[in-house]
């Protein structure tokens, strides 16, 4: 038998406002765009945002419907809309926030098994990585270097042979 450790690193900041300051942008539009969130049943607003290799900024929402839970993540909007707008251009960096209006919305959250095999398979189809940074509408902002991070031993397209 073999045993094989997973991890990797985060950057934990205190809060946005020691983050570089692209970085810090990209947190205030990923928590701007949850203003547009359409969320009337969880009431858990995302928003995302995303800086291309070409400097434009893309923003996405989570999406719900009365078919609960049959909605679409703001990081899988965000990712539909770069394949779409941007073809085969890396995402750079991706910002990540929420505001839950039913709580607190004061600490990191990272994104879903169906978002993190999007943003995994999404690196592989770009050949780079994407930064993900994560944080609420306050609270600690953490930072990793690769979304697949998030989602060691993922399926991947290899896998279909």
């Amino acid at each position: 038998m073999t045993k094989k450790d997973f991890q990797f690193s985060v950057e934990i900041y205190d809060s946005g406002e020691e983050l570089a300051p692209g970085d810090a942008e990209l947190l205030t539009v990923a928590r701007a765009a949850t203003k547009q969130a359409y969320a009337p049943y969880s009431k858990f607003l995302v928003g995302s945002a995303a800086i291309l290799e070409n400097g434009v900024t893309v923003a996405g929402t989570n999406q719900e419907n009365a078919s609960f839970p049959v909605g679409i993540c703001s990081e899988r909007v965000l990712l539909s809309i770069v394949a779409s707008q941007y073809p085969g251009l890396v995402v750079k960096t991706i910002a990540i926030s929420y505001n839950n209006l039913l709580g607190e919305s004061d600490h990191p959250i990272s994104p879903c098994g169906i978002c993190r095999q999007s943003l995994a398979e999404y690196e592989e189809r770009v050949n780079h990585p994407i930064r993900v940074i994560m944080g609420g509408m306050k609270g600690h902002v953490y930072i990793i270097e690769s979304a697949s991070q998030l989602l060691p031993l993922s399926f991947s397209a290899s896998d279909l042979g």
